[in-house]
């Protein structure tokens, strides 16, 4: 085997070990990263539903105040 084969033969392994071990970490870095993904809707879903509740507690919250006001102007007038 002539030293320009072994040359190119060595080149040829490194390259396909270089390309199999490349394809293995882009695979990992792409599950990770649906696995993050996964994990960042989950905590939007959380966070969303904590939201709504937070609106409905503030929406019984203006009722209230708006029937106080109510109340109170309501007794204002009739005191004059």
């Amino acid at each position: 085997m002539s030293r320009s084969s072994k040359t190119v033969l060595g080149l040829s392994v490194v390259l396909t070990v270089a390309t199999v071990v490349g394809v293995h970490v882009k695979q990992r870095q792409d599950q990770q990263r649906l696995r993050d993904g996964v994990i960042r809707d989950i905590e939007r879903q959380i966070r969303k539903k904590e939201n709504i509740r937070l609106l409905g507690e503030q929406i019984i919250l203006t009722e209230k105040l708006e029937t106080e006001r109510e109340d109170v102007i309501g007794k204002g007038s009739q005191k004059t």
